[in-house]
């Protein structure tokens, strides 16, 4: 089976983390024997302009691959575009957050633009012939009739290999981290206003309150080979956005039997349910400090590889083989 991945997230030499869930996906399914052609619309590099020729560029390499099906790899205009060029061979589009749910976080300018973006998600959506959601709160954003109700609700794979324990004292050694503080992690850019540093900060400012001596660090232009090291040098990874799809620092925490403190966004509740040590918390820096403070006072590893063998890189791929025939009946 030939496929033509169309994204516009994808790892490049200035942008290594980039889109790294989807090269994962692709390698997997490549692992299973499928002919995967990626195409990337750069839209981090060059801006608005990596669209002007979307249309064209896609159509010649139809033509040019011949695959049995498009996986669009992500929603916005690059999915409406992408929708409206190729009509001669299935289309599936993957949804993963913001190009469905939008972001209430962002300065006006930026919140219309991603709401143009949800526009152009939905109506691709109606011209697709099957739908990817990687949580349930994105299914119920798909405008009725999507996919003719071709939808699948598929978490993104977590590479268990590379994320897996790892001892505390030698990562924090390695990262030059204070061996005698307690060490949290928020694992996003604090540039990324859906992300919500600032309430992640002022959990934290409460637990120095309390006495507790603790240090914030933001996970921020690591690359993806590195993560597994500041996952494990934390005592405790802080979730407080504003809203996700199927959050992988979740899961790639778990992998690591690393504590997770999160709010109720995506899939989140579901990921943490029935783990030992993990919480979900209100969206208050109160409540936040709260629950981490009963996972620094104990001060242990969660059991939160044993949740995950469902969504590990191999079944998500084979389970997205088994869309893919779905699709091509």
């Amino acid at each position: 089976m030939r496929v033509l991945v169309v994204t516009n997230m994808y790892p490049t030499p200035s942008n290594p983390a980039g889109g790294v869930f989807i090269e994962l996906q692709v390698r997997s399914l490549r692992k299973l024997g499928v002919e995967v052609e990626v195409l990337h619309f750069d839209r981090r590099s060059r801006g608005p302009r990596a669209y002007w020729r979307l249309g064209r560029e896609l159509t010649r390499a139809v033509e040019r691959t011949q695959p049995a099906l498009v996986h669009i790899a992500y929603g916005g205009v690059l999915a409406e575009v992408a929708t409206r060029a190729v009509r001669d061979r299935p289309l599936l589009v993957q949804y993963w957050g913001s190009d469905l749910l939008g972001s209430r976080a962002e300065p006006p300018l930026r919140r219309f633009t991603i709401h143009v973006g949800v526009l152009a998600s939905r109506r691709a959506a109606l011209r697709a012939s099957g739908v990817i959601v990687v949580s349930e709160n994105l299914r119920a954003s798909l405008p009725n009739g999507a996919a003719n109700g071709n939808i699948w609700v598929l978490a993104s794979g977590i590479d268990l290999d590379r994320f897996q324990p790892l001892d505390q004292d030698e990562c924090r050694s390695r990262l030059g981290w204070t061996s005698g503080s307690k060490h949290v992690l928020f694992p996003a850019s604090p540039r990324r206003a859906e992300k919500r540093y600032p309430l992640a900060r002022a959990a934290v400012e409460q637990l120095r309150a309390k006495g507790y001596q603790v240090e914030l660090h933001a996970l921020d232009g690591v690359t993806h080979t590195d993560v597994p090291t500041w996952m494990n040098a934390s005592d405790v990874v802080l979730l407080t956005s504003t809203h996700e799809g199927s959050p992988n620092v979740v899961k790639e925490a778990l992998a690591c039997n690393v504590p997770v403190v999160a709010v109720d966004v995506g899939d989140v509740s579901q990921r943490l349910a029935g783990v030992q040590g993990c919480y979900v918390a209100a969206a208050t820096a109160e409540d936040l400090a709260e629950k981490l403070a009963l996972v620094l006072s104990k001060g242990e590893r969660v059991d939160g590889r044993a949740a995950l063998a469902e969504i590990s890189l191999e079944r998500t791929a084979h389970k997205l083989l088994d869309i893919y025939r779905a699709i091509l009946g």
